[in-house]
């Protein structure tokens, strides 16, 4: 059996219905009860935070995916104690959802860092951006057909998360993949200015993209994030370190396929925006 958290994100969902395919049997963990589930899904409530409540998910199980919230640690979370029930509970094997900003120092290696001492198999998965992250602009392009942004013409390599569900599914069922790191891009580097046309194309009605300053942008993003972390965001986006501009070639090499296109992803997503 795989225990497959954050089950109900962008990553978990897919992931979820790619195993279930593959004839695995699953335990879908998540904070929340999930709205609907596929057939023969198991599904547990718990808070990894709370790491005694991931007990009785991993019984039986061989492999796990560790996915944190990003108010794992802001809650108290200590991914040093859920690895401990984890190995307790029989697990082998466990690939962790982490960040393509480890490798470049743009982001902390803590998680990597307990995963790599908990004794247990392990495979990292170091996504950049996710095409899904533009979800935020839904709203924008359905009521007034616009995205505002900033740095329009910086482009970064994002990321279909069905391709990082399915990177995940062959590094939870190979154990080929123990002791690897994948890094995870889409096919080619993509601006905020050309995601907009995209998004414009699928919905098949013109999106016009607003640059914000870095103020602006700064003033609506701690509206729901602490100021460090809105700082350190827009330090990124704004002048990305030449790693995470960076196509790497894992996906192909994982899937042997191509990663999908940021064009492709708004086509299948378009009624989110329309």
């Amino acid at each position: 059996m795989i225990v497959v958290t954050g089950a109900t994100g962008n990553v978990g969902r897919p992931l979820v219905r790619e195993l279930l395919a593959a004839g695995e049997r699953v335990t879908a963990v998540s904070r929340r009860s999930p709205h609907d589930s596929p057939a023969g899904l198991r599904h547990h409530q718990a808070d990894l935070a709370a790491p005694q409540t991931l007990k009785p998910a991993l019984d039986g199980a061989e492999a796990l995916f560790l996915l944190t919230a990003g108010d794992f640690v802001a809650r108290g979370g200590n991914l040093d104690d859920v690895l401990e029930v984890v190995r307790a509970g029989g697990v082998r094997r466990v690939v962790l959802l982490s960040s393509q900003g480890v490798a470049t120092g743009d982001h902390p290696s803590e998680l990597e860092d307990a995963v790599r001492r908990s004794g247990l198999e392990w495979t990292m998965l170091r996504p950049g951006g996710f095409h899904s992250n533009t979800l935020q602009w839904a709203g924008a392009v359905r009521a007034e057909r616009t995205v505002a942004a900033p740095f329009g013409d910086v482009a970064l390599p994002t990321v279909d998360p069905e391709d990082i569900a399915q990177v995940a599914a062959v590094a939870l069922r190979d154990p080929g993949h123990a002791g690897r790191v994948h890094e995870l891009t889409g096919p080619a580097p993509v601006s905020p200015r050309q995601q907009t046309a995209a998004i414009g194309d699928a919905v098949g009605e013109p999106v016009r993209f607003v640059e914000q300053t870095r103020g602006e942008a700064r003033a609506e993003m701690v509206r729901f994030m602490p100021e460090p972390i809105a700082d350190a965001t827009l330090d990124i986006l704004g002048d990305p370190s030449p790693g995470l501009r960076r196509v790497s070639p894992d996906v192909e090499r994982v899937l042997g396929r191509p990663p999908r296109t940021f064009a492709d992803w708004a086509a299948r997503n378009a009624s989110a925006f329309r």
